[in-house]
């Protein structure tokens, strides 16, 4: 497994970690022990940097990880996120006492004295316009509570203003074969700045693994059901915003330019870690096969650019219609 350094954190981590909202709810049933296996799978592997977050199973997630890491001497990043548990979930709420809050139950969850990255949780538009907020989060650096904070973001903008502030070290954002824009706007501002860059939803909840197509039918408690239209949270994390039908016709075309040495989801990683300003990428799974093909992507060598020329034509072709200018 090679390693990046997680911008001005100093923090190396893995090129692949795991991604634990699979674990936690939103994905159909998940055994604990089903869960736990994945992590252990991800350790072993060479993963070191987990992200997971405080409302992923109401804590069920950030508990997983702690029993597993519990049992064995690994020491990796655990990234975590907080602010999706206010109720309104409104800019305001993004204050000092809900963010302490949030940490301390974290902490408690993580058994942990300090987060090693605290993550805005896709806050508002309106939270990257408060001083404030970030404000809380430094005080909360200060006191010892976490060691570092970022932004998880959903589009494009607000990453390029959530760095605008100097205690902001990472940024998660969605970015993969079918959602190009952070390329073209916010990787190279990212990297200027020495910020670290964690990939989400590398694989498009599914579909760039080809295990999924128009047709396929998901649980009623999986979020590729019930949030296809955007009822629960923010359309652009299931399936990268991308109709089914729509993504399910351009993953069909990227299978004619995957190598032989690849899968078709480690294709989207290694087509994701082509780009240096990304620290690490975050694919979830709850199946310790798919964990280790994953990761596996790390020792794959770049693509071709003719390759990536390509995934740009296929992206334009089918998707950017629906995607580009919307995050």
């Amino acid at each position: 497994m090679n390693a990046r350094r997680l911008g001005s954190t100093g923090l190396e981590v893995s090129e692949v970690g795991l991604g634990t909202w699979e674990i936690g709810g939103d994905w159909g049933d998940v055994a604990d022990e089903e869960g736990k296996a994945a992590v252990r799978a991800a350790l072993g592997a060479g993963v070191t940097f987990l992200d997971t977050a405080d409302v992923y199973g109401d804590g069920r997630s950030e508990r997983l990880v702690r029993d597993v890491l519990e049992e064995r001497d690994d020491d990796p990043v655990v990234a975590t996120k907080a602010g999706r548990r206010l109720d309104p979930h409104e800019a305001d709420g993004y204050d000092y006492e809900h963010l302490a809050g949030f940490v301390d139950r974290s902490r408690e969850n993580l058994g942990v004295e300090s987060l090693d990255l605290l993550q805005l949780h896709c806050p508002p538009t309106d939270v990257y316009y408060q001083p404030e907020t970030f404000d809380a989060l430094a005080d909360l650096r200060s006191e010892g509570r976490i060691d570092h904070f970022g932004v998880s973001v959903e589009r494009v903008e607000e990453g390029i203003k959530a760095i605008e502030y100097p205690g902001v070290e990472t940024v998660q954002i969605i970015f993969n074969p079918l959602r190009q824009r952070p390329a073209e706007r916010f990787l190279d501002a990212a990297a200027e700045d020495d910020v670290g860059v964690v990939v989400r939803v590398p694989l498009a909840s599914g579909l760039l693994t080809g295990a999924v197509d128009a047709d396929t039918e998901f649980p009623d408690n999986d979020h590729r059901n019930f949030n296809r239209e955007g009822d629960a949270f923010d359309v652009g994390e299931t399936f990268a915003g991308v109709p089914l039908d729509v993504g399910a016709a351009a993953v069909e075309e990227l299978r004619e330019y995957v190598r032989g040495d690849l899968t078709l989801p480690q294709f989207a990683l290694r087509w994701i870690l082509d780009f240096d300003a990304v620290s690490t990428v975050i694919p979830g799974s709850t199946n310790p096969e798919h964990v280790r093909s994953n990761v596996a992507a790390s020792n794959a060598r770049p693509l071709e650019h003719r390759v990536h020329g390509a995934v740009r034509d296929v992206y334009e072709k089918y998707v950017f219609e629906h995607v580009h200018h919307r995050w």
